[in-house]
């Protein structure tokens, strides 16, 4: 089969490079010509396991093409994929140019039956929208191919996004009513039948469905993690150790031990947008969604829990106090610096006069660039923010440590090394990697998130 991808960011190039590898012939569009450039040499210019490694093979061998002419992109292909980005508008809404602009082209490019598919995360009625383009765009033209519009929103975590494309729970299938809503559905069931051999994983619905299903997926997820944040901070308030608490809820199967992690927050291209998003669409319908409202104010106000902590322990006033800050990227295994919590600290902290040494395995340079957004370029508040080689370099002279992405790198360190490097030996643990008790035996005043004191036994 020919596919054709419209955006090739994180959603499109995961999407086509994966079916590029499972032997399709792909063509990625995009404007942006300094990437599509880079990209055409196999180069990838996302940090994500593992795309590199099946990139430069398809366009090695030919399946995997990257252009800036839409026509050349559209050429032949069965399905064409919108995957373009959709921000946050200022009012919360998701911003749909990007993608309308997607379907115009793709209206004044097709010259067959095509079946288009919307990728990127929308609000529902956008396939309508989407639909509406493409017919207005064929009108002008004068000519009256036919086309479905489906919906098939992606389910990839950043940091594992191959193996979720490869290895998908479900395949959530959008598809229109009629002739063309039957045909376009027997092609989307062939494009995915090599990741069905075990057994079926799509799930066909109607395409309203579909698109809510996306929201409703990011936003029970969301509201775990802002649910366990609340218990975590109540945990610490009555001395409880929300570990324990963990454990004895995720035990019921009918919980699960899954997004049950207390922490600083969640962030990230996906669960911040979609959260704001479908509060928007519910008022948009006259309905206040007052749980999903509730998550993201609960989720705003985590991204500070170690600022309050580190407060407490040393003041207000932290001029003269060097931080040093293991993890920038949201979560590990990316480099995403997208509403990372990392960011909300490290303001928060050179705002009130301490300086920030820091160090990402991966995400320094996008990290560069997002503080000097949020701190301003050439400002003495981002001169207060340094990076460091390594993480034990991290910590040399610091007042104490700030652990915020819970890299693997960071789980076993050498305690006795670092107490050294400290100024003193204090560790601000947003992300809970390790047991209260092992930190008081080796040494360590500890503050975590809801891990209550330490038993004596």
């Amino acid at each position: 089969m020919k596919v054709a991808i419209l955006g090739t960011g994180y959603v499109g190039l995961v999407t086509g490079a994966c079916l590029a590898d499972l032997g399709m012939h792909v063509t990625c569009v995009d404007i942006d010509k300094a990437k599509v450039a880079l990209l055409k040499q196999g180069v990838v210019p996302i940090y994500e396991p593992g795309l590199e490694s099946i990139v430069k093979p398809a366009v090695a061998a030919d399946r995997l093409r990257f252009t800036t002419d839409i026509g050349e992109g559209l050429l032949g292909a069965d399905v064409v994929f919108i995957a373009v980005g959709t921000p946050s508008d200022e009012d919360g809404s998701a911003d749909l140019t990007y993608v309308l602009a997607a379907a115009r082209s793709i209206g004044e490019a097709m010259n067959a039956f095509t079946v288009i598919v919307d990728k990127s995360t929308v609000p529902v009625g956008t396939a309508g929208k989407v639909n509406a383009e493409i017919a207005a765009a064929l009108l002008r033209r004068g000519v009256t191919h036919e086309f479905a519009v489906v919906s098939n929103p992606e389910f990839l975590k950043e940091g594992s996004a191959v193996a979720d494309f490869m290895r998908p729970d479900r395949i959530v299938l959008g598809i229109p009513p009629g002739p063309a809503g039957v045909r376009a559905r027997e092609i989307m069931d062939r494009l995915y039948a090599p990741l069905q051999r075990n057994h079926l994983r799509t799930i066909h619905m109607d395409v309203p469905s579909a698109e809510l299903t996306k929201y409703a997926a990011n936003a029970m997820l969301a509201t775990r993690i802002s649910f366990m944040n609340e218990l975590a901070n109540l945990a610490g308030a009555v001395g409880a150790d929300i570990e324990s608490v963990r454990q004895g809820i995720g035990s019921d199967s009918r919980i699960g031990y899954h997004f049950l992690y207390a922490g600083t927050g969640y962030g990230g291209s996906c669960f911040p947008k979609d959260i704001r998003a479908i509060c928007h669409t519910g008022l948009e319908h006259g309905m206040e969604l007052k749980v999903i409202q509730a998550v993201e104010q609960v989720n705003r106000v985590q991204k500070e829990v170690l600022v309050r902590l580190i407060n407490r322990r040393f003041g207000p006033d932290l001029r003269g106090r060097l931080f040093g800050l293991w993890g920038l990227a949201f979560k590990p295994n990316t480099d995403d610096m997208r509403d990372a919590p990392s960011r909300v600290i490290i303001e928060k902290l050179v705002s009130a006069g301490a300086r920030v040494i820091a160090y990402d395995p991966v995400a320094m340079k996008e990290a560069r660039r997002a503080l000097a957004t949020d701190l301003g370029e050439g400002t003495e508040m981002l001169a207060r923010v340094s990076f460091a080689e390594t993480p034990e370099d991290c910590v040399v002279g610091a007042d104490a440590l700030v652990i915020a992405t819970e890299w693997k790198i960071f789980k076993s360190p050498d305690w006795s090394r670092l107490r050294v490097r400290l100024k003193q030996p204090v560790v601000f643990d947003g992300r809970n990697l390790f047991s209260p008790r092992l930190m008081r035996d080796e040494g360590f005043e500890y503050h975590s998130i809801g891990r209550g004191t330490p038993p004596a036994w």
